[in-house]
């Protein structure tokens, strides 16, 4: 029984460039969130794939395909798929209870925004107790107005990895994972 899993954070067509919100880097950061989700199926580790939707849009819609999980990292048939409506995936769904069934003790998270989705789920899983790492290469952003000022996807995503390496668990990139 695996001790390990990956999340796959809402990796879905809105955030590639034909969505309705698009992110800096998403295809390099799903291409490496493919190499991952591959050598989690090759050693065992658990696969579980998460979903935003938002019964309200204007993004996320059920059915639409924005809402589908992006071909690059596709969910095998016996994977478990969660849908979640917060940014943090433990938040209203079932995931807790997936992973403590498979006596999980670590998960790797992967996937989209980081400064929201992959923020959120990250510090959940460490508040709840589980050993995190946060693969920052097979993460995506976009930058980030607030007031009069906009701050670029690279200086977001740096913030965002920076605290989380700070207080949250592991921040490495993919090539050091794969070498686990």
């Amino acid at each position: 029984m695996p001790r390990r899993a990956i999340l796959v954070v809402d990796l879905q067509n809105e955030y590639w460039p034909t969505g309705k919100l698009p992110l800096h880097g998403i295809e390099q950061a799903a291409a490496n969130a493919a190499k991952v989700v591959q050598h989690a199926r090759t050693v065992g580790d658990l696969v579980v794939n998460i979903r935003h939707e938002s019964p309200d849009g204007p993004i996320f819609v059920p059915g639409s395909d924005g809402a589908e999980i992006n071909k690059t990292v596709a969910p095998r048939e016996d994977e478990a798929v969660i849908t979640k409506a917060f940014p943090n995936a433990f938040r209203d769904t079932g995931l807790k209870e997936l992973l403590d069934q498979h006596g999980i003790t670590n998960v790797v998270v992967i996937g989209a925004m980081s400064h929201m989705c992959i923020d959120a789920t990250t510090r959940a899983a460490n508040d709840l107790g589980y050993e995190t790492t946060t693969l920052h290469d097979a993460c995506a952003t976009r930058d980030i107005e607030f007031g009069t000022e906009t701050t670029p996807a690279d200086q977001v995503q740096v913030a965002i990895m920076g605290a989380l390496a700070f207080a949250y668990g592991d921040v490495i990139d993919t090539d050091a994972f794969l070498k686990t």
